[in-house]
């Protein structure tokens, strides 16, 4: 496959279209002999309003890529920025702050606290921060989310899809500048990975919220406006309105030539 030159080599950090961005980042582990290089000299931007799925075989760096960004991993050389914010100029502290303050986050396992009910869970962010929850947006997220009625319920009480839609009402309740989410959908069924995936596609479209998730499901990536795909640490070909059926066939290309 040819280099791929992604469309967004030589924006500018006052473009104001970026939610996210990546500029000449380099991830590399370990030193030496032994040092292993995951992402390559990415450039790449997040546009504001949209949605974006990364995609690669295993090992290729679409997670590390999505964490470096969300600033839950350190760069070794280059930028991560959101919006205009260069995390790599931030310490711990000020990282805690941002990623509490400024985005969202979906994991795979969910990542609620199980002695806490639905409702403490989906607050719990902004009571940390001692940040007033609105009451009427958490309500129309909460209804939403077929969540009114659950919302006294632990996480031992509801199923995996119950589960997961907290982990996205928490997400989405701060109205974050951008939302993570790592196989948001890898531990749900084909019912519940699409209520996730239209809460995703929803609050993009109504909301205007920015979402970028990692995923190996060409079903879950045809959700979104833009697919980004990665192979051996480096941006290797994208697809804007790409149908599952392209998905998959572009995927299964990066897999062969793995």
């Amino acid at each position: 496959m040819e280099k791929y030159n992604s469309p967004n080599n030589g924006f500018t950090k006052e473009n104001k279209e970026f939610a996210a961005q990546a500029i000449n980042l380099q991830k590399q582990y370990g030193h030496g002999d032994t040092a292993v290089t995951a992402l390559h000299n990415i450039n790449i931007g997040f546009y504001q309003g949209e949605f974006t799925a990364i995609m690669g075989p295993s090992g290729s760096g679409k997670s590390t890529l999505m964490h470096c960004m969300a600033g839950l991993d350190s760069v070794t050389s280059g930028q991560a920025m959101i919006g205009d914010t260069d995390l790599s100029k931030l310490g711990d502290k000020e990282l805690t702050v941002l990623r509490r303050d400024r985005l969202g986050f979906i994991f795979q396992s969910f990542n609620l606290v199980p002695t806490l009910t639905a409702e403490e869970n989906i607050t719990l962010p902004g009571d940390i921060a001692s940040r007033a929850t609105n009451g009427e947006w958490f309500a129309e997220i909460t209804s939403r989310l077929g969540l009114s009625e659950r919302l006294k319920h632990r996480p031992s009480e509801l199923s995996g899809g119950q589960q997961q839609r907290v982990a996205c009402a928490r997400a989405l309740v701060s109205k974050p500048e951008i939302i993570f989410g790592d196989e948001p959908t890898g531990n749900l069924d084909s019912n519940s990975s699409r209520e996730v995936l239209e809460i995703l596609r929803t609050s993009v479209d109504q909301d205007g919220q920015t979402v970028v998730i990692v995923t190996h499901d060409p079903r879950a990536a045809s959700y979104a406006d833009r697919v980004v795909f990665l192979a051996d640490g480096e941006i290797v070909d994208e697809l804007r309105g790409g149908s599952m059926d392209n998905i998959l066939a572009t995927m299964t290309s990066l897999e062969k030539e793995d």
